[in-house]
């Protein structure tokens, strides 16, 4: 899988987030404090790392920033984009289960090394709800994207 990676900061979980996708498999494209040269504004590079979901450069991201919320904040306003902000594993499940999300957000202040293994333990796991209500609530998501590109 092609997944996107963003943060603000150079911090010790950032980089083993790099690590830990590329020894899952992943083929891992970075941004922000991640890559030599990149802007480590948490607005510019979480919109970076969305933007390559959307346009279908890669298939999900992972987007951090200090607390989470401000790169959640930042990836959601790429239309296409449900960022996730996860703490722990049950949400995780639940984000990509229920919403189908495709960019994950983590604080790297609370997120330790064994957590974020069982946080992406979890995200990869969990596979998208086929349930009626669920897959009209995203299609509703989906209706709101459109609705503000076309205000825009």
């Amino acid at each position: 899988m092609r997944i996107s990676v963003s943060s603000d900061l150079d911090a010790p979980v950032a980089r083993a987030l790099v690590a830990a996708l590329a020894e899952r498999g992943h083929d891992v494209t970075a941004h922000g404090a991640l890559r030599p040269g990149g802007d480590p504004r948490w607005a510019v590079c979480s919109q970076a790392a969305a933007r390559d979901v959307a346009e279908g450069r890669c298939d999900q991201a992972v987007v951090c920033c200090w607390t989470g919320t401000g790169a959640s904040i930042a990836a959601n306003k790429v239309p296409g984009v449900r960022a996730a902000l996860c703490t722990d594993a049950a949400t995780a499940d639940g984000a990509r289960r229920w919403n189908d999300a495709n960019v994950l957000a983590l604080g790297l202040r609370l997120t330790s090394q064994p957590l974020l293994d069982e946080i992406l333990d979890a995200w990869f796991a969990a596979v998208p709800s086929e349930d009626a209500e669920d897959r009209e609530n995203i299609a509703v998501v989906g209706r709101l994207d459109e609705a503000r590109a076309q205000e825009w």
